[in-house]
């Protein structure tokens, strides 16, 4: 089944269990270890509450907390991994590149665009599964890009960003865990 079916089968599931008024604001796929998946399920009161649940591949209640606290880890470093390879806006970074080919075409920028363009494709478009594998390819196709934008001496900033992100992952984790609608063992 694709992943846009499973979201939309686990999201009727989620919505089945809302309170009156509330909905479900997101469902966040994740498969954090081989085996199956699990779905964060946000749901959202009109005061703008956030509560959670985690679902299961048959649409049950997830109530083990280390399985809780892995989707929501990898769900979170996977969504900022996105958000900051190459700075971000990879659509900018395309149109600069281009108006560098065109204007003084410098050695290595063949590079760089086809590093550009692997980047966006392991991105892809949404939905898509949370898992270690795909933060590491994110991971690996923003090296390759920043070296080949010259960044070998520099360092990298998405290793930057992404050694930062711990105390982002375990203020998400707290909250899940605090509003999580059952109980964790």
């Amino acid at each position: 089944m694709a992943l846009a079916d499973d979201l939309a089968r686990i999201a009727a599931a989620a919505a089945a269990s809302a309170a009156p008024g509330e909905q479900v604001a997101a469902v966040l796929p994740t498969a954090p270890h081989a085996g199956g998946r699990l779905y964060l399920c946000a749901f959202e009161t009109p005061a703008g509450e956030r509560s959670w649940l985690a679902l299961g591949d048959d649409a049950g209640a997830i109530v083990e907390r280390q399985a809780v606290r892995d989707a929501v880890s990898v769900a979170a470093l996977c969504e900022l991994a996105e958000e900051v390879a190459a700075g971000g806006d990879l659509d900018e970074l395309h149109s600069r590149l281009v108006a560098l080919r065109l204007t003084e075409n410098p050695d290595g920028i063949d590079e760089a665009e086809a590093s550009l363009l692997e980047l966006q494709r392991v991105i892809g478009a949404p939905p898509a599964l949370a898992t270690p594998a795909r933060l590491d390819a994110i991971g690996l196709a923003t090296r390759r890009l920043e070296l080949a934008l010259g960044g070998a001496l520099h360092g990298s900033p998405f290793a930057d960003a992404m050694r930062g992100a711990g105390d982002m992952v375990d203020a998400l984790t707290s909250d899940v865990e605090r509003t999580y609608r059952g109980q964790l063992s």
